[in-house]
């Protein structure tokens, strides 16, 4: 496991984001783009590897964390502008990181 400081700690912006629209990608065997909700800082959209746990609609109106500062990446379906958080082993499936409910779009998680 590589160690980071404090300071490259911070440097990563955690916010809360909410699931406003899902879009499944029927060529992609794991992907599904997601339209995040980050209150003050707009809207981003995200292509996340969860199809094969998750059904898109019950994404919508989730309320999840994401990376707000990850440089946008061209992928083959589009821009991805972030990242969610997920837990993952081999052997149970993943599982989105989700805040409190009383948390609201926009706030940072620290």
């Amino acid at each position: 496991m590589d160690e980071i400081t404090i300071d490259e700690f911070f440097k990563i912006d955690l916010r809360i984001a909410k699931v406003v629209e899902v879009k499944e990608i029927e060529e992609a065997d794991k992907l599904v783009q997601l339209k995040l909700d980050i209150g003050e800082f707009g809207k981003k959209t995200v292509f996340a590897g969860i199809k094969k746990y998750y059904e898109p609609k019950n994404l919508l109106d989730k309320m999840v964390i994401c990376v707000n500062n990850l440089k946008p990446r061209e992928m083959r379906f589009g821009t991805s502008e972030g990242m969610i958080l997920a837990a993952s082993n081999d052997d149970s499936g993943v599982y989105l990181v989700g805040p409190d409910p009383a948390a609201k779009p926009g706030m940072k998680v620290s």
